[in-house]
């Protein structure tokens, strides 16, 4: 029985899509819909450019409170995406429960979400928004099937099948 979903994305072009399909499956099964987008950390250049031109005081400012801002702003702008996407249905939009947005390695991190929610299906995209059509599954979507405790609903990509493949 699917109780709840956790829809995992990556904010891409073919996001959308996605999210259409984690929508009609929670009307079927009439599941609580989590949605989750997992940011990677700031790598080491990126730590090491700011130690360059912000004091120590300043970083650890940014570190705590800067990141809650952003993570906050991210998590408003997809929810008017959302907003912008659903127009008229707010059935659809009354669907999802939560948006959360985790800095993290994506598929841990929504793993661990999908574990602290306690979800019976994920839902995700096979590839991220720059992957080539040549790759069969996206490093997320890749990493998510071999370590899932639950079963995941994978979203093919459009452009494979306009190719028929």
């Amino acid at each position: 029985m699917i109780r709840s979903i956790l829809y995992a994305t990556d904010l891409g072009l073919y996001a959308p899509y996605v999210l259409q399909h984690a929508l009609a499956l929670a009307r079927s099964f009439n599941a609580r819909l989590y949605v989750v987008h997992a940011v990677e950390p700031m790598g080491l250049f990126a730590e090491s450019v700011l130690q360059t031109y912000v004091d120590e005081a300043r970083l650890k400012e940014l570190r705590s409170t800067g990141l809650d801002t952003v993570m906050n702003s991210i998590e408003l702008r997809v929810l008017e995406g959302f907003r912008d996407e659903l127009g008229d249905n707010r059935q659809d939009l009354e669907l999802i429960n939560s948006v959360r947005v985790l800095q993290g390695d994506p598929p841990l991190a929504i793993l661990e979400e999908a574990q602290k929610l306690g979800v019976d299906l994920l839902v995700v995209g096979s590839h991220s928004h720059g992957a080539a059509l040549e790759v069969p599954l996206g490093r997320t979507a890749a990493r998510l099937l071999q370590l899932s405790d639950v079963p995941v609903y994978l979203v093919p990509m459009l452009q494979h099948r306009a190719r028929g493949e």
